[in-house]
């Protein structure tokens, strides 16, 4: 398998003792999520935060599945110099640190997996991958006017905020081209959304070490459907819900977040 050297951000001190951390963003999402969260956590510690594939400053490629990602992931740990790390996983980036949990748990110290389960979804982004790929970027006048647009179809206002974070504009350079562009990859997301909602065939797998499932009180992505699996992948698994708080778990609730993530590597 091809793989894919991601952008990264670095936090904390390099030679802190103890296994380095590892943050990995949800679908539209980058590094620079993280950064408040980062920068918390990398007291006494060594933490890395990538762009996925596809997203952020990382690499595009037709490609986007979770065995991919956590590829890219292992490669990155290659690159690194680090036989091993502890990952901390949102949504998407979830899924693909628990997949890397499975299928090479001798890379991982313990994982942290923030408002997910490895189960299949409902489709709940097809219509916003549509919708930005329907943006007529030519004829944006600024970010305010691209939420405006946004709005007739996306009422969330955090949501659209979220979403324009992608939306970048670069400048002509000798004349040609600049404008505005999207720096998440809306034809490889398209393709590969059945594979996102989705989790790899697991039958078999099962990580041995310490797992913290954190989820938001507000949320329905972590339910009591999704415990037998969770159980059979994750014998060590526990469970925790963070109070008023929905999907964005670290944005909604950060004070909560930090402390439990931080609890849970001290343990």
């Amino acid at each position: 398998m091809t793989t894919l050297r991601l952008h990264l951000r670095r936090y904390g001190d390099p030679a802190a003792d103890g296994l380095p951390l590892v943050l990995i963003h949800g679908l539209f999402g980058s590094a620079s999520n993280w950064h408040a969260i980062s920068r918390r956590l990398a007291a006494g510690r060594r933490v890395l935060v990538p762009d996925l594939r596809n997203h952020g400053q990382s690499p595009w490629d037709p490609r986007m599945d979770y065995r991919a990602m956590a590829a890219d992931l292992t490669a990155l740990l290659d690159a690194e110099g680090l036989p091993r790390a502890h990952l901390v996983g949102h949504s998407m980036g979830g899924k693909a640190a628990m997949w890397l949990a499975l299928t090479a748990p001798e890379r991982v110290g313990s994982l942290v997996v923030a408002d997910i389960a490895p189960v299949t979804y409902a489709s709940r982004h097809g219509a916003l991958v549509r919708t930005l790929a329907a943006l007529p970027l030519g004829e944006i006048a600024d970010r305010r006017d691209a939420d405006v647009r946004l709005a007739a179809t996306i009422s969330s206002a955090p949501v659209r905020g979220y979403l324009l974070q992608n939306l970048v504009h670069d400048r002509p350079a000798a004349g040609v081209g600049g404008g505005w562009r999207w720096r998440v990859n809306l034809e490889a997301l398209a393709q590969s959304l059945e594979d996102l909602l989705g989790f790899p065939e697991s039958v078999g797998l099962q990580f041995p070490g310490p797992v913290l499932f954190l989820y938001g009180s507000r949320s329905d992505y972590v339910t009591g459907e999704g415990l037998p699996r969770i159980r059979a992948l994750f014998p060590l698994a526990r469970l925790r819900s963070i109070p008023n708080a929905g999907h964005w778990v670290y944005a909604d609730q950060p004070e909560a977040f930090v402390a439990a993530v931080d609890g849970f590597l001290k343990d």
